[in-house]
């Protein structure tokens, strides 16, 4: 009996101790591309099949930008589960809801009927912001889906835009805050299906998998693997969370940047090049053998 306990402690320690294994190798590599950025930088990497980590900046916390939409669309499918909506239930869009910009949204007429799931593939592929505040106003708002979050462990994951008592965060942060921990921590925990509920969770994993954003981190993975992501971006701001269904196991990121000096929206911002850069070093640390190589100049497309 001894025995036995003795070997289960061991099997256990032993995974313990390597799921907290730093992946040095892939540390020292990421570490001079954050330290080069002018601004603030910061990245938490999992390979899901090994257990191994890195950690650079990865509590520090962060804005989220659009990235905060994740988090919009657990509140959805929390309200899914709870019977209160319906995926593909008819809505009917207003003029009051316009954000302006150029969303595919906002061209609606008044009065004009759309169904709830395609509201949320317009929040999540085209990152459309009026579609997102829609669904935040009927996931119960801010502060219901930051209760949500507080309750499942993430202490500093929360929306702050139309949310009440956050003005203050709003105004250093902006719609969201997140840390890179955090966010990647969401996108692996809906990939494994612990989100509200396996069901809801597949079909979370599914919307984030169709992103027209792709020429950052995800530009730096060959087309035919799969990956699931979720960006951000506003001036002074660059991020990017990618799950890559990689042929030697499945590994998880997120880069956030924040008071970054070059504010441009040209493709080569250098906060858009690290977020290349990093997702490029993570790929090909993991995958060394991979022939396929992205497009070396700013892509024709």
């Amino acid at each position: 009996m001894q025995k036995t306990l003795f070997f289960l402690f061991f099997a256990v320690a032993v995974q313990t101790a390597l799921a907290q294994q730093t992946d040095k190798r892939l540390h020292d590599k990421l570490a001079p591309l954050l330290a080069a950025h002018h601004g603030q930088a910061g990245v938490y990497v999992h390979h899901l099949k090994t257990g191994s980590t890195v950690a650079i900046n990865a509590d520090t916390v962060f804005p989220t930008a659009s990235m905060v939409k994740m988090a919009i669309q657990v509140g959805i499918f929390n309200k899914l589960q709870e019977g209160a909506l319906q995926y593909c239930q008819q809505l009917t869009y207003r003029d009051s809801l316009l954000y302006p910009g150029d969303d595919i949204l906002g061209a609606f007429r008044d009065s004009q009927q759309i169904t709830l799931d395609k509201v949320v593939m317009l929040m999540l592929t085209m990152s459309d912001n009026t579609a997102s505040l829609w669904l935040q106003a009927l996931a119960g708002g801010g502060a219901q889906i930051n209760a949500w979050l507080e309750t499942h462990g993430f202490a500093h994951t929360r929306v702050n835009s139309r949310t009440p008592g956050r003005a203050g965060d709003w105004k250093i942060y902006g719609w969201g805050q997140t840390t890179p921990r955090e966010m990647a921590t969401l996108m692996e925990q809906i990939y494994k299906g612990e989100v509200v509920s396996h069901a809801a969770s597949e079909r979370m994993y599914r919307n984030l998998t169709r992103n027209f954003w792709d020429t950052e981190g995800l530009r730096m993975v060959p087309p035919n693997v799969r990956t699931a992501s979720k960006n951000g971006a506003v001036d002074a701001s660059r991020s990017e969370v990618v799950l890559v269904n990689a042929p030697h196991g499945d590994y998880v990121y997120c880069i956030i940047t924040k008071n970054n000096a070059d504010e441009r929206w040209d493709r080569d911002n250098e906060a858009w090049e690290l977020l290349r850069k990093v997702g490029g070093a993570i790929w090909q640390h993991y995958e060394p053998n991979s022939k396929w190589n992205p497009d070396p100049g700013p892509g024709q497309f």
